[in-house]
């Protein structure tokens, strides 16, 4: 079955005046939390002037599509130096385990004259909604699964409760092609704290998709999993892709079923990158970044037929 999002525009970006240093620009990896009726605490990844990012918040009322607050001041920042998250934080999913309500985030190292490396971490979304770190050691590093880089985790649940992290994983800094290849890994759990890592679930395609980043996974009405994801290809920009799974392990890879692309002209015209699906009162919405890794703020779609 075809998908098709409908845009409903651009509903946030970060204004310059009065915003804290290591928020100057940026609103990428926007996660919806949900506070009451219809206003959703949106948290993301703001910069400072060297391009380091720290998570920030705006509460936005999704019907309306209005701001109810910003906030200037960042919720959780980057850490000090040689932390592994001492160059920026970028913001996977969350997920809860008994109660408590964890926010998974890729931690950025970027050495002097090498390539970066990431690690995913994990966050403690707090009663007030305040973030704390809950260690300070990766909460998954690199192994012989994942000898090189880590991003941007996804965690859901299956049908007996197990859950299910989709993150990516960086095989090689050049495929062959002069771009890197970043895959789509999989690891499961039973408790929701120790991890068993399974290796690649989404196939790549050399030359067309091979850097992936933010997965982004719904259930469907038959039980299935659709995933959203950030793509590209050497010398090509990003775009939205899509894959769809039986049982969130083994996926097939269906790039022009993503059901949203570019826009002709305007802030999400350039690029489109970093989903984040969810349901809302039985209606399905995308959060998504456009020009400029998240320069430009995000926009809001909703899924064709539903509103």
């Amino acid at each position: 079955m075809k998908q098709c999002w409908k845009k409903l525009g651009q509903i946030y970006c970060p204004a310059t005046a009065g915003r804290h240093p290591k928020l100057v620009t940026h609103a990428a990896n926007p996660l919806p939390i949900l506070l009451e009726g219809d206003i959703y605490r949106i948290f993301f990844c703001g910069r400072d002037a060297s391009n380091r990012s720290s998570i920030g918040a705006v509460d936005i009322d999704i019907v309306s599509r209005t701001v109810v607050r910003d906030h200037f001041e960042p919720i959780f920042e980057y850490g000090p130096p040689g932390s592994f998250y001492a160059d920026g934080v970028s913001i996977g999913g969350c997920y809860t385990v008994s109660g408590l309500q964890y926010m998974l985030f890729m931690g950025w190292q970027t050495p002097l004259g090498g390539q970066f490396r990431g690690d995913i971490g994990r966050l403690v979304l707090d009663t007030d909604l305040g973030l704390t770190l809950e260690s300070n050691s990766p909460f998954l590093g690199s192994d012989p699964t994942d000898p090189i880089s880590l991003s941007y985790p996804w965690v859901t649940t299956d049908d007996e409760g197990n859950y299910l992290m989709l993150y990516g994983s960086t095989l090689t800094w050049d495929a062959g092609n002069g771009e890197m290849l970043h895959v789509i890994h999989l690891a499961t759990s039973v408790n929701g704290h120790d991890w068993a890592r399974k290796g690649a679930a989404v196939p790549h395609s050399l030359g067309i998709a091979q850097a992936f980043s933010r997965p982004t996974v719904a259930r469907t009405e038959n039980g299935g999993y659709q995933m959203w994801f950030s793509y590209r290809g050497p010398n090509t920009k990003y775009r939205i892709g899509y894959a769809e799974s039986a049982d969130g392990h083994l996926w097939r890879l269906d790039l022009e079923n993503a059901g949203i692309d570019v826009s002709a002209s305007g802030w999400d015209s350039e690029m489109i990158e970093y989903p984040c699906v969810f349901d809302h009162l039985g209606v399905r919405y995308m959060l998504y970044n456009g020009n400029s890794y998240g320069k430009t703020g995000f926009g809001l779609a909703v899924m064709a037929g539903e509103r």
